[in-house]
C-alpha cells in the first residue's frame, strides 16, 4: 500500500475549493482567503489511514476553455497528471457547476489520459433548499457514476458551517488506498474476476482442514491474521445469520462456504467498506493490481556466491504438514489429483517442465512419497532457492518465508577445515555417452533399469535422502550429457556450486575411461597453466581460471556384469586413481542392482572432502601438475602448443611495441 496520497481539487470558479482546504486546516470557516491556497502537507500521524497527504488547490479554468489563460491551463494539466485522486467540486446553489461535471470536467480529465479515482464534492450544502431529498440526489449522481467508472463516490459538505469537510478528504484518501475499480463492477454489481480468484485462493489457504468450509476456529484464525482480534461467538453467529438470510448456500452445518465468503466481501463493498476487503487482500500479499507483490514472493535474501541455501527445520515442518493435509487417502503418497489440489493456490506444479516425479522417490503406483516430496524440495532449494521462496508464499507459509530457509557457510571455508556442516549436497556426474550415468541416477531413486540406451540431451537430476551416522542428508546428482559437459566445466559459477564430482566409465568399453581422463586433463591443465603463467607475470586470458582438482572426486566403473576389458590408455584406471591419491574405481552393476553402497560413499565424501581431493592446491604444485599432464594426452598437447604460441606472441609484441599510448594485446586460448 502506498505511503502518500496526493489530492487535487478542481472545479469552476467560486465553488469553494480553497475555502474547503482552509476549513480543513483551521477547523473553522475563514472568509476572504487568497484565490489559490498553496500546497498543504498533512503528516501521517493525524490521518485515519496513517499516510502522508498532500492537498493541492488548482487554478481556475474558465468557461469556455478557450478563454483560459495558457499558464493556468498548463499548470492545471500538470497537476492533474501528478494527482492520485481528483476531487471535482461543484456548488449546490449553482446547478450550472453540477451540470458541467459530465459535460466538461470528467471528459476533460479523460482526454488527458489520466486514470485515477474521482470524488464528486457538493459544497455549500448550507445553501440548499429544504425540498431536496437524498433520493433526488441519488437520482442525479447514479447516471454520472454509471457513465464514468472512475467516479468513486459523491460527498456533500459545507465549508462555512463546517460540515463533512474532513469526510471529503477521508473519502479521497480511501479512493486511492482502497479503490473500487479493481474489485467491483459497479455496472453489473458483481465482484470482478481477478478479485474472485484472489478471494478464492485466500479461502483455500484459510481452510486448513481442506473440507471446503471455514469452521469457527478457521474463521477466528482468519480474523486474527487480518484484523488482529478474534470474533466473539455471538459475532460469529451474527455473521453467519446475515449470510444465511441473503445467500442460503453460503452457510452449512459446519460453517461458511466459499459462496458465503465471496458474498460477505460483495456486501462489504456494496456498503462502502472497501477497506475491509483490501485489508484481507493485502494481508495475503496482494498489491493494487490484485497480483501477488514481488516483495511478498521474493523478500530480500543475500546469498554469497560460495554459499548455498537449504530448508530450515521450519521449512521441512511446513512441507511435511502440507503433505499430510493433502494426502487424503492416507496412503503415504501424493497422487496426481492430490498434487493438483495442493498446488491450486499457486501457478501450478513448479516441476511441470522437468521429469518429475522420476526425479525422486515414488510409490509403485508413481505417487510421490513423503521421503521423495521432502527430497524434491531439498533439491529445488539448493538449485533455485527463489522458486522455493515463491512457493512458500503461494502455499501459505505463515510469517516471513525466509525463516523456512537457511544459508550455509562458504564451501571453500568448509573444505579448508575438512568438515562440511551442510545437509544437502550436489554431485555432478561426468562420463562418455553410454557409460551408464542415467541408469546410475535412476537407481538412486529406485526407478527400474532399462537395457535401451537413450542419449541424454537435456540436464537430468535426481535427489534422495541418505542416512549418515543416524543423520539424514540429501544428495542431488546431476548429469548433462556428453554434449553439454564442456559447457558446465567452462561455467565457473555452476561448477563452483557443486560439492563433488563423479566420473563414470563403462568397464566393458575400451574407450570409455580415456574420455573422462581427457576431460579432466583439459580442465585441470588449463587451471594449473593459468596459475603458472600468473606467477610468471604473463597477461593471458584463459576462460577456465580454476582447477577441477580442488573438488573431491570419485571414479566409478559400471557394467561389472559384462566382460572386463583393458582400457585404451597409458595406465589402467586403478593405477590412474592411485597416482591421484584417490581410491580405486568402485565397480558396480546397476542391472544386477549391485551399487557397492555408492550413494553413501558419495555423501560421505561430500561431508569430508579432503579424503577424496586429488593433488596439492598451492601454486608450485599446480604448476608441477600442469607439466606432468602435458604428456598424458593429445588434448593436453594441443592446448600446450596453443599456449606456447600465445606466450611467444605476447613476448614478441612487447619487444616491438613502441610509441606512447600503446596497449599490449591480450591473447586467448
Amino acid at each position: 500500500m502506498r505511503r502518500d496520497v496526493r489530492i487535487l481539487l478542481v472545479g469552476d470558479d467560486g465553488v469553494g475549493k480553497s475555502t474547503l482546504i482552509t476549513s480543513l486546516i483551521k477547523e473553522t470557516f475563514i472568509p476572504n482567503i487568497q484565490h489559490v491556497v498553496p500546497e498543504v502537507t498533512i503528516p501521517p500521524e493525524v490521518t485515519p489511514e496513517n499516510v502522508t497527504t498532500h492537498i493541492v488547490d488548482s487554478s481556475v479554468l474558465y468557461v469556455p476553455p478557450t478563454t483560459a489563460r495558457t499558464e493556468n491551463r498548463e499548470t492545471l494539466e500538470t497537476e492533474i497528471r501528478k494527482a492520485h485522486v481528483i476531487c471535482i467540486v461543484y456548488s449546490i446553489d449553482d446547478p450550472n457547476t453540477f451540470n458541467r461535471l459530465p459535460v466538461f470536467w470528467l471528459p476533460y480529465i479523460r482526454s488527458l489520459g489520466v486514470n485515477v479515482p474521482v470524488v464528486l464534492v457538493g459544497n455549500k450544502i448550507d445553501l440548499r433548499g429544504e425540498d431536496v431529498t437524498n433520493q433526488s440526489l441519488e437520482d442525479e449522481i447514479i447516471p454520472i457514476m454509471n457513465e464514468f467508472k472512475e467516479v468513486e463516490t459523491c460527498v456533500e459538505c459545507s465549508a462555512r458551517q463546517p460540515l463533512n469537510v474532513s469526510e471529503v478528504f477521508y473519502f479521497a484518501q480511501k479512493a486511492v488506498l482502497h479503490p473500487t475499480a479493481p474489485l467491483y463492477d459497479s455496472r453489473e454489481h458483481v465482484l470482478k474476476p481477478a478479485c474472485v480468484d484472489a478471494l478464492r485462493r485466500i479461502f483455500k489457504l484459510c481452510d486448513t482442514d481442506k473440507d471446503n468450509v471455514l469452521n469457527d476456529d478457521e474463521l477466528n484464525e482468519f480474523q486474527r491474521k487480518c484484523f488482529n482480534a478474534p470474533l466473539q461467538q455471538q459475532e460469529l453467529e451474527g455473521v453467519k445469520e446475515v449470510v444465511r438470510d441473503r445467500e442460503p448456500l453460503g452457510v452449512n452445518g459446519i460453517g461458511l462456504t466459499e459462496i458465503g465468503f465471496l458474498f460477505l466481501h460483495t456486501l462489504f463493498i456494496q456498503r462502502g467498506r472497501l477497506e475491509t476487503t483490501w485489508t484481507v487482500l493485502r494481508k495475503f500479499g496482494y498489491g493494487d493490481d490484485l497480483s501477488l507483490r514481488e516483495d511478498f514472493l521474493l523478500p530480500p535474501l543475500d546469498v554469497a556466491s560460495d554459499c548455498s541455501v537449504e530448508l530450515s527445520p521450519n521449512g521441512y515442518q511446513f512441507f511435511t504438514e502440507l503433505f499430510q493435509i493433502f494426502d487424503k487417502d492416507k496412503d503415504g503418497a501424493l497422487k496426481d489429483s492430490e498434487l493438483e489440489a495442493l498446488f491450486s493456490t499457486s501457478p501450478g506444479n513448479p516441476w511441470r517442465n522437468t521429469e518429475f516425479p522420476q526425479t525422486t522417490i515414488t510409490s509403485e503406483a508413481g505417487a510421490v512419497s513423503l521421503q521423495g516430496w521432502l527430497a524434491q524440495w531439498s533439491m529445488t532449494t539448493l538449485l533455485e532457492h527463489k522458486t522455493t521462496l515463491k512457493y512458500l508464499a503461494y502455499l501459505g507459509f505463515e510469517g516471513d518465508t525466509r525463516i523456512a530457509l537457511k544459508l550455509t557457510r562458504a564451501r571453500r571455508l568448509e573444505r579448508k577445515k575438512g568438515k562440511v556442516q551442510r545437509n544437502v549436497f550436489l554431485c555432478y556426474v561426468f562420463g562418455a555417452a553410454g557409460s551408464g550415468k542415467t541408469s546410475l541416477l535412476k537407481a538412486f531413486v529406485n526407478k527400474p533399469f532399462s537395457d535401451v540406451h537413450s542419449p541424454t540431451k537435456l540436464p537430468f537430476g535426481v535427489v534422495n535422502s541418505v542416512e549418515i551416522k543416524g543423520a539424514e542428508k540429501y544428495l542431488v546428482m546431476q548429469e548433462f550429457g556428453s554434449r553439454n559437459e564442456a559447457e558446465i566445466l567452462q561455467n565457473r559459477k555452476r561448477f563452483e556450486a557443486c560439492d563433488l564430482l563423479c566420473f563414470v566409465y563403462d568397464s566393458s568399453d575400451v574407450n570409455s575411461f580415456s574420455y573422462i581422463v581427457n576431460l579432466r586433463v583439459c580442465y585441470t591443465f588449463c587451471g594449473a597453466l593459468y596459475m603458472f603463467w600468473e606467477m610468471e607475470g604473463v597477461d593471458v586470458y584463459i576462460p577456465q581460471k580454476y582447477d577441477i582438482d580442488h573438488l573431491p572426486s570419485v571414479f566409478v566403473a559400471t557394467k561389472s556384469d559384462s566382460d572386463l576389458v583393458q582400457q585404451r590408455y597409458e595406465v589402467q584406471p586403478d593405477v590412474y586413481c592411485r597416482n591421484l591419491g584417490l581410491a580405486v574405481p568402485l565397480s558396480l552393476s546397476v542391472k544386477e542392482r549391485q551399487t557397492a553402497d555408492l550413494y553413501h560413499i558419495l555423501t560421505g565424501v561430500a561431508m569430508n572432502p579432503t579424503i577424496a581431493t586429488p593433488g596439492s592446491k598451492d601454486a608450485q604444485a599446480a604448476a608441477w601438475t600442469a607439466k606432468q599432464y602435458i604428456t598424458l594426452s593429445a588434448v593436453a598437447a594441443g592446448v600446450l602448443l596453443a599456449s606456447v604460441l600465445g606466450y611467444k606472441l605476447v613476448r614478441q609484441q612487447s619487444a616491438t611495441s613502441t610509441g606512447a599510448g600503446s596497449i599490449p594485446r591480450r591473447d586467448y586460448l
